[in-house]
C-alpha cells in the first residue's frame, strides 16, 4: 500500500496539488498498525492508505487538513485505550505517535510583465525554489535571453493568456506590467480566483485608482482585500533589484505561513 501512497505523493508534487502525509513514527504496546504505516490526506477529506482506522484515524485526518491550512507539521500522540479509541472498539492498550507533514510542491510564480523588476525577481525567485512563469505581450522583453531561469515564457495578450491558464493550487501572481491600464487588465482577468498570493506594484494613489475601477465594474471587495498592494515589504527599496528583493521576501513569507494580509481598501484611502 505504501507504494501506492508514494506514487500519489509524486503525482501531487508534480501537479502542485495540496496533500498531507500522515506517518506512524512510534508505537508502544498493542497497535493496529506498525511504525511506517502511512495515510495521504487531501484538502477535500479524501484519504489514501490507513494508520489503523477508527476515530483516531479520523482525528488524524482532520489534523492533516489543519496542517494544510497552516503549512505546519504536527506530532500527535494517541492512547489507544482512551475514549476516542473506545468509541470505535479499537481498544488495543497501546500508544502511537503520528507525524503529520503537509507536502510542499514547488510554488508557481506567475510574473505578469517583463520589465526590469521582473527580470531581477525571476532570477531571485528561481534560486529560492519557485517555478517561474513570465507573461508579456512584447517578445523583445519576454524572451529566454532576459529570463534564462524561467520555466515558461508566454508572449501574448495579457488578459487572454491569464484567462486560459490552468492555475495550480499553489499559484503566486505578481502584477508588474508597464502601466496602469495593463495592471488593471491583468487584475480584472484573474479577479475572483483563489491564489496563494496576488500582488500589484504601484504607488498608493495608483493602487486606489485601479481598485476603484475594479470595484466599479463589479469586482468583489472581499477578493480585493486579499491583494497585496503596494507590493512587497517596506525596506526602502529603490533599484529594480532592491524592489525584487522586497517582493520576494513577501512571497517567501506567504509561502512559509508568516505573512500579513493584503492592505485593506480602508488603508488605501
Amino acid at each position: 500500500m505504501n507504494e501506492d501512497i508514494f506514487r500519489a505523493v509524486v503525482a501531487a508534487l508534480e501537479q502542485g496539488q495540496d496533500a498531507a502525509l500522515v506517518t506512524i513514527v512510534r508505537t508502544s504496546g498493542s497497535t493496529p498498525q506498525r511504525v511506517g504505516a502511512k495515510m495521504l490526506v487531501y484538502p477535500d477529506g479524501r484519504t489514501l492508505g490507513t494508520i489503523g482506522g477508527g476515530c483516531y484515524e479520523s482525528d488524524a485526518a482532520g489534523k492533516a487538513r489543519e496542517a494544510l491550512a497552516t503549512r505546519r507539521t504536527q506530532l500527535v500522540r494517541y492512547e489507544l485505550s482512551d475514549d476516542v479509541a473506545g468509541e470505535s472498539g479499537l481498544i488495543c492498550g497501546g500508544q502511537m505517535e503520528v507525524y503529520i507533514e503537509p507536502l510542499e510542491p514547488a510554488a508557481h510564480l506567475y510574473i505578469v510583465g517583463a520589465g526590469h523588476v521582473s527580470g531581477e525577481l525571476s532570477r531571485f525567485a528561481a534560486h529560492t525554489g519557485f517555478r517561474v512563469h513570465v507573461l508579456d505581450d512584447r517578445e523583445r522583453f519576454a524572451n529566454r535571453d532576459r529570463f534564462p531561469d524561467a520555466s515558461e515564457i508566454l508572449v501574448e495578450t495579457i488578459p487572454d493568456a491569464l484567462a486560459r491558464i490552468e492555475w495550480p493550487s499553489n499559484s503566486f501572481v505578481v502584477v508588474v506590467t508597464r502601466g496602469h491600464r495593463h495592471d488593471l487588465d491583468a487584475l480584472r482577468a484573474v479577479a475572483g480566483r483563489r491564489f496563494r498570493y496576488v500582488g500589484m506594484i504601484g504607488s498608493r494613489a495608483k493602487v486606489k485608482r485601479v481598485f476603484d475601477e475594479l470595484t466599479a465594474t463589479g469586482c468583489p471587495a472581499e477578493w480585493l482585500q486579499q491583494v497585496h498592494a503596494p507590493i512587497g515589504l517596506d525596506i526602502g527599496a529603490v533599484t529594480p533589484a532592491e524592489i525584487a528583493v522586497s517582493i520576494l521576501a513577501e512571497l517567501v513569507a506567504v509561502k512559509n505561513g508568516k505573512s500579513s494580509p493584503g492592505i485593506s481598501l480602508a488603508r488605501r484611502a
